[in-house]
């Protein structure tokens, strides 16, 4: 129903701050490739590792298994605690809770693809990471696989390769920038569509056949300014709407000229970006 509680991480004290990791910008045609590495991306739940434990995006901690750490490096590593492709709910559901079952975290596996703390460029932090990984004797913690492209064209071969076979697109990462906690284009998103965060403000009635419903979200976005995302719900979404204060993910085609998405759509919730 209308106003319902916020979901929680996993017991325990929050960081001060969420982690400081870098943010992706979206790819644009024809963007400079040369010096630009590619990874398919992972959709799963951000997660950092800080060298001891393991904390969301948001900087909830996150209750795995001591099992499933056990070995890891005590080097901070930036990636994503990812289900496999298609495995999105499952794997906010096992990283949320506080004592999934076992059974559910031998199917996630930390993709890791940056070292925030690392001085250098990502190409070298690359190389360092894949050292260090090649020596951890667990299966649940990986380097996220990274590849060139010569041209925009082979850019799309292989986004549209991967979202054929069931994943969500891939992400660029520029291979002499350092490792910098904003959004930039060091970072970018490559997907057969646009879209984007925000935060719901506000539940708008619905009208009609949707009286006593959820109408619309009043979203708000990282810069502050707001709007309104009407299509997209399913019946359940629109009986028990994403409470206040919650993040969602929509889809969006272009933006007005004072940069606000063009036809909205509602995608999913995003309880790992609580906080």
């Amino acid at each position: 129903m209308l106003g319902a509680a916020l979901p929680v991480f996993g017991s325990g004290v929050a960081l001060a701050a969420p982690p400081a990791l870098m943010l992706a910008n979206i790819y644009r045609p024809r963007m400079p490739l040369a010096d630009y590495w590619v990874s398919e991306k992972m959709d799963g739940v951000r997660g950092y590792w800080d060298g001891r434990r393991l904390w969301t995006r948001g900087g909830e901690p996150v209750a795995a298994p001591a099992w499933f750490t056990a070995g890891w490096p005590a080097t901070p590593m930036d990636g994503e605690l990812w289900a496999g492709r298609g495995q999105f709910t499952l794997a906010v559901s096992t990283v949320r809770q506080q004592a999934a079952p076992d059974d559910a975290w031998r199917r996630i596996r930390f993709m890791v693809f940056d070292l925030p703390a690392q001085s250098g460029n990502f190409t070298s932090r690359l190389a360092l990471l894949n050292g260090l990984l090649s020596t951890v004797d667990t299966p649940y913690i990986r380097p996220v696989a990274q590849n060139r492209v010569a041209n925009h064209e082979a850019l799309m071969a292989q986004m549209h390769t991967v979202v054929r076979g069931g994943g969500e697109g891939l992400m660029l990462h520029r291979g002499d920038a350092p490792y910098r906690a904003e959004r930039n284009d060091d970072l970018l998103k490559v997907k057969p569509h646009e879209d984007a965060d925000a935060r719901v403000v506000a539940h708008v009635a619905g009208q009609g056949k949707y009286a006593g419903q959820l109408g619309a979200l009043l979203v708000e976005l990282p810069d502050g300014r707001r709007m309104r995302i009407g299509s997209g719900f399913t019946d359940a979404d629109r009986r028990d709407p994403p409470p206040v204060g919650s993040w969602i993910s929509y889809r969006f085609r272009g933006t007005h000229d004072g940069g606000i998405p063009r036809f909205t759509t509602f995608l999913r919730r995003r309880p790992d970006l609580a906080g």
